[in-house]
């Protein structure tokens, strides 16, 4: 007893005890806090769920059915992901006005984005399917712009225009403009193919090639942007530049001709 009594006089027996304490604590931290954090993390997105199937209920039910699983007015839901909420709500185009008519129009948004992000979790909650992407993956840094013009021109031209001024499609569909649509948007199309568009997922084009051509529609559709070719007509292409050299170069043509011949037959007058 008395050894014992000696050791815990012992000068260093508190730093001891101290040095113990804090590696306890320590080691009590490092197993108990990342769970806590993880259950956090859990409890904010199920909230965020529970708000989207509120607004889910309110808008969109009717025309998807009470879970999402489509009905004789709209389409199922499942699966198609976050990022096609997103597009499809941002832009205006759901809810939509009404269910008749070829194709659903781009019109002025409803939701705020706090509810469109409570709605795609909703949304994403019931399968699997492409996220929202990421500004690092649709921004302009590292995009070739040539490669996007290449890729634009082979995947997306056939309806949009070479350099994105829309197009008309059958039976009173069209492919919208997109110019001024936002980098964001135009990924999300491309990951999805809402409506009329096919889908363009990573393994047809990859995430870069993406980004390359949002570069190329920035590049030819941008407010600084100059034409070096002179006036872009519209930016039509072969039918609006054949119609201006139908009507004008031809006619200029064939105003010098009749000036010509009618030289020529005074001169032979005389």
């Amino acid at each position: 007893m008395k050894k014992l009594s000696v050791r815990r006089r012992h000068p260093l027996a508190a730093v001891v005890v101290l040095l113990l304490a804090l590696a306890a604590t320590g080691g009590l931290y490092a197993a108990f806090a990342p769970a806590s954090k993880a259950q956090a993390d859990e409890t904010a997105q199920s909230l965020t769920i529970k708000e989207g199937k509120k607004l889910y209920e309110v808008g969109c039910a009717s025309c998807h059915g009470t879970g999402g699983q489509g009905s004789s007015d709209g389409p199922s839901l499942v699966g198609v992901g976050a990022a096609a909420v997103d597009f499809q709500v941002a832009t205006g185009r759901m809810p939509a006005a009404t269910s008749q008519g070829p194709q659903v129009v781009k019109k002025k948004n409803i939701y705020t984005q706090a509810q469109i992000d409570q709605l795609a979790a909703y949304i994403a909650s019931l399968g699997a399917g492409p996220n929202v992407p990421t500004e690092q993956q649709y921004g302009p840094e590292g995009a070739d712009i040539a490669k996007g013009g290449e890729l634009f021109r082979t995947n997306c031209a056939q309806c949009h225009n070479f350099t994105g001024k829309g197009g008309a499609l059958t039976k009173g569909k069209f492919a919208p403009t997109l110019e001024g649509v936002a980098p964001k948007h135009i990924y999300e199309a491309m990951q999805t193919g809402p409506q009329n568009m096919p889908s363009f997922p990573d393994t047809t084009l990859s995430e870069k090639n993406k980004k390359d051509i949002i570069a190329y529609l920035h590049a030819v559709n941008g407010s600084d942007t100059e034409n070096p070719g002179g006036m872009e007509l519209g930016g039509l292409g072969p039918v609006s530049e054949g119609l201006f050299a139908w009507i004008f170069g031809l006619g200029v043509l064939i105003a010098v001709a009749v000036w010509v011949a009618a030289r020529t037959a005074k001169a032979k007058k005389s």
